[in-house]
Order: structure tokens, then sequence, then C-alpha cells
């Protein structure tokens, strides 16, 4: 994995976990989720290193809000050795993988999930020494407010941070490829998918003294996981977005999720995992 990182500091940015009620469908989220957090592996190591850089003592409560199938939540167990994490999401099928990879791992003394409705209630999470939030914030109806119930959640020195995905992943780096990914991230913009908002404003309103950094992901040559995500991913966009596209697109991703053929992300050499992602941290002022 090759970064390049922008910085900056003002006082004022893993998937979305908005969960359906098809189990079949949450199932094939909470993959997709998992996917992705095994193929940016490298990332997550360099965000959470940068993250341990700003509380002012010892972390030893995390609460991951939005936990999915918990990719922070593990990530941040590694950084954070004396932490106890609980992870909070509204799925209980999400929650049921947390707690069995808790398990797997011989985590499940310091590994909590429990469910959490943040859009009802803030949830009675205690103080925690960081808060984490990662591609949640998005689906939330109203993140100000989460955001503002969220300033007096941290310890003393403690911090919130807060990570959102730029624009959906790309994977394909020949012309045509690109040209097709223009055009369906142009069509997942117009529907929505994980449209969030400069969230620097919102935490200074909140009451935060905020820093930012974008971290670039550019994973490359493929593996049999990038090749899956991409597999996953593009069958997903083709399963949501062929009204918006073109027939040619659609033809072409049918290629591309095929079982064989040159143009079957099965045996391409040339895709990458690529994107950006951006993450604040708030300190209370």
């Amino acid at each position: 994995m090759t970064t390049n990182q922008t910085h900056g500091h003002g006082h004022a940015q893993g998937h979305g976990h908005g969960h359906s009620h098809d189990p079949f469908a949450d199932a094939a989220l909470a993959d997709l989720i998992d996917l992705d957090g095994d193929v940016v592996s490298d990332y997550l190591d360099e965000l959470t290193a940068w993250v341990a850089g700003f509380p002012t003592g010892p972390v030893r409560s995390i609460v991951d809000l939005g936990a999915g199938t918990g990719t922070g939540t593990f990530a941040l167990a590694r950084r954070f050795p004396d932490a106890s994490v609980l992870a909070l999401d509204a799925s209980e099928a999400m929650l049921g993988r947390v707690r069995a990879k808790a398990r797997e791992r011989g985590l499940d003394g310091r590994v909590r999930a429990e469910p959490a409705d943040v859009d009802a209630r803030w949830p009675d999470a205690g103080t925690p020494d960081l808060l984490w939030t990662a591609s949640t914030l998005h689906h939330l109806a109203d993140p100000e407010r989460t955001l503002r119930d969220a300033y007096s959640a941290p310890a003393p020195g403690g911090i919130l941070v807060a990570v959102e995905m730029d624009d959906q992943p790309r994977f394909l780096t020949d012309d045509a490829g690109t040209a097709l990914e223009d055009r369906a991230l142009a069509a997942m913009a117009d529907a929505g998918w994980n449209a969030h908002s400069d969230y620097g404003p919102v935490l200074t309103r909140a009451g935060f003294e905020v820093t930012q950094r974008v971290f670039t992901i550019d994973v490359a040559p493929p593996t049999d996981d990038v090749r899956r995500y991409a597999h996953m991913f593009l069958s997903r966009l083709r399963g949501a977005m062929a009204e918006r596209l073109g027939p040619d697109d659609v033809a072409l991703l049918d290629r591309l999720v095929a079982d064989d053929g040159p143009d079957s992300v099965w045996v391409r050499d040339d895709l990458a995992v690529q994107g950006t992602r951006t993450a604040w941290v708030g300190r209370k002022a």
C-alpha cells in the first residue's frame, strides 16, 4: 500500500453501516465490510497510529459507535492493548460478528458488543478515553445533534475520532474501466451513496478543537482478497445502478463480474483498490 496524506489543522471525514431488514442483505454487507477491512489493513494501522498521538493520558476505555462487523473495534484493540472496547451498532447481525471475532481472537474479555440506536438517544456508554465512529455519521438522521451529544462523552483529555470514505472505492485502472467508474460514481453520488458532510465545522460547532487528515489508499497488485472485494462491490453496483447506467456500461459490468472471460476480475492483473478517507480528531476545547 502506498499513502499520500495532506494535513489540515483548523478550529472550524470501511462502507456505511446502514442495515436493511433482510438478513441476507445484511450478511452480504457484512461480508463486504469484512473484506474492506482485510484489504486496507495497512491503512487502518496507519490511521490508528496517527490517532494514538492525540490522547493526553492512557487510553483505557474505547467506544466504537456504529461498529459494523468490528473493523475499527479490533484495529483499536490492537493499537491500545490496555484498553477495553465497547462496540455499539443497531444491527444484531453485525454485533454477532463482533462477538464471534472477539472469541476467536481471545479478546472477549476486552471487547464487548451491545445494541444501540443513536438516532433514538445517546447511548449509555460511560466516559471513554477515545470515542470512534467510522462510516457511520452519514447514516444518521441528525449527525450534528449526535456530535453535540458526543462532546460530553470523552473523559478529560480524551478525543473523538470520525472517519468517512470520501467516495466509493475504485478497482479498474484501464481507460475503459476508469471511464465506467467515473460514470458509476456520478450515478452513485446522484443516488446519495455515502454522501457526507465536512464534519470539521460540525465538530467545531459542537465545541471540539479539530484536526483533519486525508488518507490515500492504493492497494496493488491484486490479491485474492482484492479480487473478491472487486467482484462483490461491482456486483452490488451492477444490481443497484443498472437503471442509471447506459447499456454499454451494464454490459461491461456483466463481463467484469462474470466467472471467466478476459474482462473478469477473477483473471485481471491490473486491479487495484484506490480511494481516499478523511479522518477528523476532535478534542474538547
